[in-house]
């Protein structure tokens, strides 16, 4: 029932996304996290790096309690069966961010494509937080790919995967973590110490999904991309960005990571796949059409489990 559940939840996204209508009426819950998310931030964000790190920590707690409790709370009340499964894939569906993640990536190739290098920059500085002004086009690609190959585990495999595992309450827990992270979890004066425990558990929390991701990836990319995931992804400063953005670089034949303009330094990175070539808008379509392989390959496995729990149950 529970891959039931997140193959309605992926077919959903994967058609409408979450629409702009939708959103203007009620929000989004990702949204609503993060506003208390914000709040909790600026009344427990003060004191000794000590109190700092322990605040955070007790933020993270709440969250998710608060978080994980009502979506308990939610599931506990749907019917059994089929028709529960469906309900709850409803739930779950704004949790799942595959339409919006192909939509936002796709907005920065197409004028890239074109040769429209200001109209990509300005399209890629929504999605990444590095200086847009000063990267090139091979800078923006290799952005906005970056971008793309990182959060298809963040935003699809992973919430996917916590879902099969715990259901509403796990897909509901897990993007509470990974949105703490995304606000919270920086290596900056002010989030260093208060961020620490966001950061680390959202490591953990994708260390499965992130190499589920790359494999997903390299099932469609053939050898080169095993072979650059297996020998690169270790260099990335992120435990887990280095499998899907390692695989990503194998299967379409470019060089990612490496140095990174932000606002006030340059982080020097090392190379995933550096003998590949430059990125440019082309490779972003690839990468695109490789990322909805992945999101399909998704949907079959979620199909495989659901068949075989189906056939243990008739046994």
């Amino acid at each position: 029932m529970m891959a039931l559940a997140m193959l309605v939840a992926l077919a959903i996204d994967a058609q409408v996304g979450w629409p702009d209508r939708l959103f203007r009426a009620v929000g989004h819950p990702v949204v609503w996290m993060g506003r208390l998310i914000s709040a909790l931030e600026r009344r427990f964000n003060t004191g000794s790096r000590g109190a700092r790190i322990a605040a955070g920590a007790l933020t993270v707690v709440m969250v998710c309690g608060l978080s994980g409790g009502l979506a308990a709370l939610v599931a506990w009340a749907l019917p059994a069966g089929w028709v529960g499964a469906v309900v709850l894939g409803v739930l779950a569906w704004p949790f799942v961010a595959a339409r919006s993640l192909h939509d936002h990536v796709d907005a920065v190739a197409q004028p890239l494509a074109q040769g429209d290098l200001a109209a990509a920059r300005q399209a890629v500085a929504m999605i990444v937080g590095r200086d847009v002004t000063r990267l090139d086009t091979a800078g923006v690609a290799r952005a906005g790919i970056e971008s793309l190959s990182e959060n298809a585990s963040d935003g699809v495999i992973a919430p996917l995967f916590w879902g099969l595992i715990a259901g509403l309450p796990g897909i509901v827990i897990y993007k509470a973590i990974n949105t703490m992270d995304s606000m919270i979890g920086h290596r900056s004066d002010r989030y260093e110490a208060f961020g620490k425990a966001a950061a680390r558990i959202d490591d953990v929390a994708n260390l499965l999904p992130a190499r589920l991701t790359g494999g997903l990836i390299a099932l469609w990319g053939g050898r080169p991309a095993w072979r650059v995931m297996w020998r690169d992804a270790g260099q990335h400063r992120s435990p887990n960005a280095g499998w899907p953005e390692g695989a990503m670089a194998g299967a379409i034949g470019v060089r990612l990571s490496g140095p990174r303009v932000y606002e006030t330094h340059v982080a020097q990175e090392p190379w995933l796949n550096a003998e590949g070539g430059d990125a440019d808008g082309a490779a972003m379509v690839a990468a695109l059409a490789m990322f909805r392989r992945a999101v399909w390959g998704a949907a079959g496995v979620l199909g495989v489990v659901m068949v075989l729990a189906l056939a243990g149950g008739g046994a």
